[in-house]
């Protein structure tokens, strides 16, 4: 089977992401900023401390590496690194808003539909190339967010500005693969940190005082960012924007999966049919993934 490591990787990262409403769902009752600032902070300390302690030699390697770079070339990496900040925060922000404010099934939508947004702006943006099969599994997809996604118009836009920004982010790291995944991640996160510093005096609330939250804070920012994130960046490393998007469908698989057996929420035939529909086109789309070779 071929399979390497940059498709275990972005597997591992969007298995573990299936999980996230675990730890989110417990903290319904605190504000989405306040989550979001604490996720943030925590992160970008973490990585920081990791970075600094343990990996010095990486750091000095890499910033050796970025001044050597033509001016062009420096702007180039300086922006997608920037983006990449930028669309993070505004990704966590909408989902954790939509998890705890709007539905579960809105977020989990996003993530159906963020594939085949990916896919299609990796083919126009980066030209990469997807097979006849390939596309068939991007018809079916579409067919299938489209049966959810009737008569739900508010959930709708949601998922998609959801979807549009974590697309954008994929494709945008896809370009940006000159330095250390690691270093890349915590430069980000010092730029997602700077972004939203301002407003944490203004729009943060009180400060929490049960244990619980600090607990499931470190909880997320470990298994829940970190771990999966930097396994996201490292498979753009050894694979196309549209193969680690079409991955993404383990995400909401898994979240359909935890609505029915955990979270106890009813299921309908539509639902049965499309998330189906999904499986089957997560298949066909890797098909190339399940051939054996011959000897």
């Amino acid at each position: 089977m071929q399979i390497n490591k940059y498709y275990l990787s972005a597997l591992s990262s969007f298995v573990i992401w299936g999980f996230f409403s675990l730890a989110l769902k417990p903290l319904h009752n605190y504000p989405s900023l306040d989550i979001l600032f604490y996720r943030v902070f925590y992160a970008t300390g973490l990585l920081l401390i990791i970075n600094l302690l343990l990996r010095k030699e990486k750091l000095k390697t890499d910033w050796q590496s970025f001044v050597t770079l033509e001016k062009k070339e420096k702007i180039k990496t300086l922006s997608l690194t920037i983006l990449g900040g930028f669309l993070l925060i505004f990704n966590w922000f909408l989902f954790m808003y939509a998890v705890n404010h709007v539905s579960l099934k809105s977020a989990s939508f996003a993530y159906l539909i963020c594939p085949i947004i990916t896919t299609i702006l990796a083919y126009f943006i980066l030209k990469e190339k997807l097979s006849k099969w390939q596309w068939f599994s991007v018809f079916l997809c579409v067919i299938s967010c489209g049966i959810l996604s009737y008569g739900e118009i508010t959930e709708l836009i949601y998922s998609l500005v959801i979807a549009i920004s974590f697309a954008l982010y994929l494709i945008s790291q896809r370009k940006n693969n000159k330095f250390d995944r690691f270093v890349v991640l915590t430069v980000q996160m010092v730029i997602a940190s700077l972004v939203i510093a301002p407003f944490f005096p203004f729009y943060s609330g009180e400060t929490p005082t049960e244990p619980i939250f600090y607990i499931l804070m470190i909880v997320i920012v470990v298994l829940f960012t970190i771990i999966p994130l930097f396994l996201n960046l490292f498979a753009l490393k050894g694979m196309n924007s549209s193969a680690v998007g079409i991955l993404m469908y383990t995400n909401p698989m898994i979240n359909f999966l935890l609505a029915i057996f955990y979270f106890k929420e009813e299921i309908t035939n539509i639902q049965i049919i499309s998330y189906s529909l999904i499986l089957i086109s997560v298949i066909i789309f890797n098909e190339k993934f399940f051939k054996f070779k011959k000897n």
